[in-house]
């Protein structure tokens, strides 16, 4: 029998707080969280959500932007979005991530200076609101650190409390060699409060100050912010950065026990909220730590899928579907109630952290190659020893398609919307990054002006040049997102395309990825097969176990399948939908 609807809030979280806070009385730091969770005499529900995969469906896909993506000189970069988005993506996207849309002084948004206002260069919460009126709207929950300008630094440094016990200080003399890193600069840096000098720990950059969760005040004012962003129409919370939250002197500091458990903390919060709130976990890390914030379907309801986008790449690239399909075959189902988040493309760049131990070192090094023959480039991490890796490929997905291993032909286009059909017929749901609905080039001229190789895949479209490009059937823009539009319009019409539906990963040729996809409620099977290659390659029927007596048709095509032809036939990069209901 299922007990955990008998769960209160109360039993669920004095746990999680005696194993994060064991020094601090647990009635009343659960008096604190719900208050600030529930303010003004609001009630959680009286009983949680227990995991469902109900939470979503196959009309789901999101589309990530930055807020000023677009725009026109006149008009709020947040009015522009929206209306891009209601002309152009409506039925093809009902979710909307907007990356940080707050105040802030680097790393384009993510050195929030204030976390409970809009960016008045964008708009304001109202324009936040109307477009979470018409699309679920997804925000960015920066909890591991802060702008080194903002209030609650400066208020640190003058020794103003609360902000005095707020961030992270450590000595140049603790033992931080295991410390992980995604960046190459110092970890510590250096600062004057009216205290004295303190060395403060900087994960990413001395702009981005870590913020301290050992002290419980921290946790709290996160909570407030979240409840304010869900009262503004948001209800996916993307935890950014997540993975480096919890701090101990001596260790990798990254993955720690009571980072999981704040996870979890959160995730009760979200399950007794009367909105419907999911957590999104940002882990740009190996498989087995990535999977690891499913918790026991108790941490995030759904987590980035970060090996899709280097290996998709490299199939692409490479022409086999050998490794891509490998690792997908040993993936396993999204735990119920869990999701994975599909994509190519984000605003950061291609990791290469998390095919480590999935794509050989060659392998790696030929798409480094490729990509910077194209005019790609490569940020690079720290290591514990001193040395550096390769931590991600600085590109837009679709220029990098532009070149094969073998050199450019003329498969470009077919190619890219290869790799998108790809995210579209897995299990999870599908995120498509601005740039890569609207075949945005490298901006070359933006990393000069900005100097920072992610500016390459944060180009800001002039919005009236935009229409005029998407209103051209010709160009490269218009036949991009009408190619990307139709196919996931046809998509949130198949059942075996919920994000939880059965899936098999099909032994076929290297040259084609396959997945088989049946509905839940088994009624609809759907063959997806994409040809990752140049050349044209025949799928037999016999591999796929088509049913005699049903008719398939290919969904992309319309075209009935020729069950007397014994097998189909892939053109260059096509891909082919084969349903047993059209």
């Amino acid at each position: 029998m299922d007990t955990s609807k008998k769960k209160t809030l109360r039993t669920q979280l004095l746990p999680l707080i005696a194993q994060v806070y064991p020094d601090i009385d647990a009635d009343i730091l659960l008096s604190q969280i719900v208050d600030a969770f529930w303010p003004d005499g609001t009630k959680p529900r009286k009983h949680g959500r227990t995991p469902s995969n109900d939470l979503w469906t196959e009309h789901d896909a999101v589309l990530i932007t930055y807020g000023n993506s677009i725009l026109d000189g006149a008009h709020k970069p947040l009015d522009l979005l929206h209306d891009f988005l209601l002309r152009r993506l409506k039925g093809a996207v009902n979710g909307v991530h907007i990356l940080p849309f707050f105040p802030y002084t680097s790393d384009d948004g993510f050195a929030v200076s204030d976390f409970r206002s809009v960016d008045t260069q964008l708009g304001d919460w109202a324009d936040i609101n109307r477009i979470g009126d018409d699309f679920h709207l997804m925000s960015d929950l920066v909890l591991n650190h802060v702008s080194s300008q903002g209030t609650w630094f400066n208020s640190y440094l003058q020794g103003q409390e609360p902000y005095d016990q707020f961030f992270f200080e450590a000595s140049p003399d603790d033992d931080l060699n295991e410390v992980v890193r995604p960046r190459t600069t110092p970890l510590l840096q250096k600062v004057e409060t009216t205290n004295g000098p303190r060395h403060v720990w900087c994960t990413f950059s001395h702009d981005q100050i870590d913020l301290d969760f050992r002290n419980p005040e921290v946790l709290l004012e996160f909570l407030r912010i979240i409840r304010l962003h869900v009262d503004n129409g948001v209800r996916i919370v993307r935890l950014d950065a997540v993975a480096f939250l919890w701090k101990e002197i001596g260790t990798p500091s990254i993955h720690l026990p009571q980072t999981h458990a704040i996870v979890q903390l959160m995730r009760v919060l979200c399950d007794f909220a009367a909105e419907t709130i999911i957590l999104l976990t940002e882990t740009n890390v190996p498989k087995a730590e990535n999977l690891s914030y499913f918790g026991n379907r108790n941490e995030a309801h759904a987590i980035y899928n970060f090996p899709l986008p280097p290996l998709i790449l490299h199939a692409m690239m490479s022409g086999s579907a050998h490794y891509l399909r490998r690792w997908q075959s040993g993936m396993p189902p999204a735990q119920f109630g869990c999701a994975y988040l599909n994509f190519t493309a984000s605003h950061d760049g291609i990791g290469m952290r998390p095919v480590e131990g999935i794509l050989p070192a060659d392998e790696q090094a030929k798409m480094i190659d490729t990509i910077k023959d194209i005019g790609g480039l490569v940020s690079m991490r720290a290591l514990p020893d001193g040395g550096q890796a390769p931590y991600e490929i600085n590109t837009t997905f679709y220029d990098a398609t532009s070149q094969t291993f073998a050199g450019q032909d003329d498969h470009h286009f077919d190619r890219f919307v290869c790799s998108q059909t790809i995210v579209m017929s897995l299990e999870g749901i599908p995120a498509f990054y601005i740039h890569s609905m609207l075949a945005t080039p490298n901006d070359h001229a933006q990393v000069e002006r900005r100097g920072m190789n992610r500016a390459i895949n944060r180009h800001r479209w002039d919005y009236p040049t935009l229409n005029d490009l998407l209103d051209d059937a010709e160009t490269p823009q218009a036949r991009v997102l009408g190619a990307l539009t139709e196919r996931l319009r046809i998509r949130a019409a198949q059942p075996a395309f919920h994000p939880n539906a059965t899936q098999f990963t099909m032994p076929l040729d290297n040259r084609v990825f396959g997945v088989w996809r049946q509905s839940l409620d088994r009624h609809q099977s759907i063959f997806a097969l994409h040809n990752v290659s140049a050349e044209t390659v025949r799928v037999d029927h016999m591999s796929m176990n088509l049913i005699d007596d049903e008719p398939w048709i290919d969904l992309l095509s319309g075209d009935p399948v020729d069950m007397d032809a014994g097998g189909l036939t892939l053109a260059p990069y096509q891909c082919r939908w084969i349903s047993n209901r059209g």
